[in-house]
């Protein structure tokens, strides 16, 4: 069995797993979860691409997706090592049902036994081998609601945290007795707004969490031979920054403010948050395969990063930006965001 190498990679840093010496049998398995787009068809971004990567490299891959449309394309895309199953983690028979249907096909081990009905609680990626469980993904992500604090309830910022940052933590703690047992990896997708809180809403926050959480994971597991990794992505074209999901979520939030912050900010200041929506759009990077290649060399190689930053804007923007002093950092957004209103 032989496998390709993502172009700028060298052999001895990439390859870690010994797949020549496996049989038919032994190939690693990967269960991938790439839902969280309510769109028919749109089980996509990172998770579909890092599935199709995967089964090209030889691994056996189990995808779950949200919509059966979205699972039946990724089937046509792959070859016949790549299985699906439906999978809704809002609903607990859906979960139930997909851990039995993973089991069956793994086979029910005993170390896997103890693993809860939240295993598939957000977009999770896990890699079986023979001495437990080699590698996770958490690649949970949803944005919206995203829009100004105050236009924001509590439980706007609760959906986003309950998918970005509570399921990456039930996740891994619920498999961490075999990542462990295999001396293998944790690779939680984070994002550059871990780093710079831009934005209104959840998502830095949850993304800050992912960050905070993985740190102190990274620390307390050196000493088992564990190694936790972090993908700090910019901004790439997936249905997190969907145009069309953002905008919707602007105009929700807009739609469900007091009078009072209406006046506050003025409607010229929602105008202005819409066309920041279509820049999003022109500026963000098309090429998700220099995310989910830092995904595949995190999982694979001999001394993977700490982080991983795809994306110019991740380079050349966000993370300069994330080492200057706070007030610098509050001068530009001040004087690049839109001015309310009523802004003194």
């Amino acid at each position: 069995m032989s496998v390709s190498l993502p172009a700028g990679f060298t052999s001895w840093r990439f390859l870690v797993l010994p797949l020549a010496a496996l049989s038919a049998s032994d190939t690693p398995t990967v269960l991938l979860n790439t839902f969280w787009s309510r769109e028919p068809g749109c089980d996509s971004g990172f998770g579909n691409l890092l599935a199709r990567q995967l089964d090209l490299r030889g691994l056996r891959v189990l995808a779950a997706c949200l919509t059966e449309k979205g699972a039946e394309q990724l089937r046509n895309q792959t070859s016949d090592r790549l299985q699906t199953v439906i999978l809704d983690v809002t609903k607990t028979d859906s979960v139930a049902a997909a851990t039995e249907w993973v089991k069956e096909r793994v086979g029910d081990r005993d170390y896997l036994s103890g693993v809860p009905s939240s295993l598939s609680e957000s977009l999770a990626f896990l890699l079986l081998c023979e001495q437990g469980l080699w590698g996770l993904v958490n690649n949970a992500g949803i944005s919206t609601p995203t829009a100004p604090n105050e236009w924001l309830t509590k439980q706007d910022f609760v959906k986003i945290l309950d998918v970005n940052l509570l399921g990456v933590i039930d996740v891994t703690l619920s498999v961490l007795p075999l990542v462990r047992k295999a001396r293998g990896r944790v690779v939680n997708v984070s994002s550059i707004m871990g780093r710079v809180a831009l934005l209104g809403g959840g998502y830095c926050m949850s993304k800050y969490g992912v960050e905070a959480f993985s740190d102190s994971l990274r620390r307390e597991l050196s000493y088992f031979g564990v190694k936790v990794v972090m993908i700090e992505p910019g901004y790439f074209k997936t249905t997190v920054t969907s145009p069309k999901a953002l905008s919707q979520g602007f105009q929700a939030s807009w739609n469900q403010a007091s009078p009072e912050i209406k006046e506050l900010y003025g409607e010229k200041f929602m105008a202005n948050l819409m066309k920041s929506v279509d820049l999003l759009e022109t500026t963000s990077c098309q090429d998700l395969s220099l995310v989910t290649n830092c995904m595949e060399h995190a999982l694979t190689a001999c001394h993977p990063r700490t982080r991983y930053s795809p994306g110019w804007d991740a380079k050349f923007i966000y993370l300069p930006m994330s080492y200057l002093p706070s007030f610098l950092v509050d001068l530009m957004v001040y004087w690049r965001n839109p001015r309310p209103a009523k802004a003194l």
